[in-house]
């Protein structure tokens, strides 16, 4: 949670009143009631001190927090150099329609010059995880444009088109992905994930292999692999990759499913009830 985000930059005893009541109401989460002792505050802190970033951090945040990103923004920018002000900004330019500016805050959190092609990228990224796809796609093309063999770039766009639904633009995008960057097993993976939603279950296999021999501590290939080989008959092989995957993620309801119809289609019905009797819990045991 981003409450828990900020560290304190002052020691108590250097607070005065009114920055200590504001620091104590934020600790208890009433931003809107933080926000006017904080601002009371930093009316006679130092720009220069601790007191006055710690401030002007708070109260960016507080709004931030309470989905006023127009009011947080004014006091973010006063900290150009804070890693959680930054952080902050990015999500809350977007909110106001400031995408070139969520590219640059995106950049000054890692340390990127902005409108790079890695500057780019990383602020689609940032976009992708809250879910703002139609920016994070301009800007990932963006940093294609500047260099088209970024790698994990494509990606992305892979993951965008598969969100979407656009099954083939997703298969493309892996592709070229993986032209590039052929020891990345979640592409390898994805790949897999796009052919199993067209149910091209034979297509999807050798994918799925590729990303569990260069990554064997993910269930994620395990179950689409498993389900692979149930949907083409080859059950002791599905039996055997999907006990695999419940060994790496015991609750996974997909995988206790799949495995419950493969040792039904063996004809293992008394073991099968067993494993389909755990998905009448919320929480499936080992």
């Amino acid at each position: 949670m981003l409450a828990l985000l900020i560290p304190l930059l002052v020691s108590a005893a250097t607070l005065s009143d009114a920055h200590q009541r504001g620091l104590d109401l934020y600790k208890q989460q009433k931003y809107a009631e933080a926000i006017p002792a904080l601002q009371q505050a930093i009316q006679t802190e130092d720009p220069k001190s601790a007191e006055y970033k710690e401030s002007a951090l708070l109260i960016g945040q507080s709004y931030f927090l309470l989905s006023q990103a127009p009011k947080a923004i004014p006091w973010l920018e006063r900290l150009p150099a804070v890693n959680e002000a930054n952080y902050m900004l990015g999500y809350a330019y977007l909110q106001t329609s400031q995408p070139d500016a969520s590219e640059a805050a995106f950049a000054r959190l890692f340390g990127l010059k902005p409108d790079s092609a890695a500057a780019h990228l990383v602020a689609g990224q940032m976009m992708l995880k809250k879910e703002y796809e139609d920016q994070a796609e301009t800007e990932i093309k963006k940093a294609i444009a500047l260099d088209p063999k970024l790698p994990e770039a494509h990606f992305l766009l892979g993951e965008i088109a598969i969100y979407r639904g656009r099954i083939d633009d997703a298969v493309q995008d892996l592709g070229k992905e993986l032209d590039l960057n052929p020891n990345f097993s979640m592409a390898w993976y994805r790949l897999g994930d796009a052919y199993t939603r067209q149910q091209k279950w034979d297509s999807a296999i050798p994918h799925l292999q590729r990303a569990v021999w260069l990554n064997p501590d993910f269930s994620g290939p395990y179950i689409l692999l498993g389900k692979c080989y149930l949907k083409t008959g080859n059950l002791s092989n599905a039996e055997g990759i999907l006990r695999r995957a419940l060994l790496l993620d015991p609750r996974n309801h997909e995988a206790t499913y799949l495995l419950g119809q493969a040792l039904m289609a063996e004809g293992k019905k008394d073991e099968a009830q067993a494993v389909l009797e755990k998905l009448r819990s919320p929480q499936p045991q080992p």
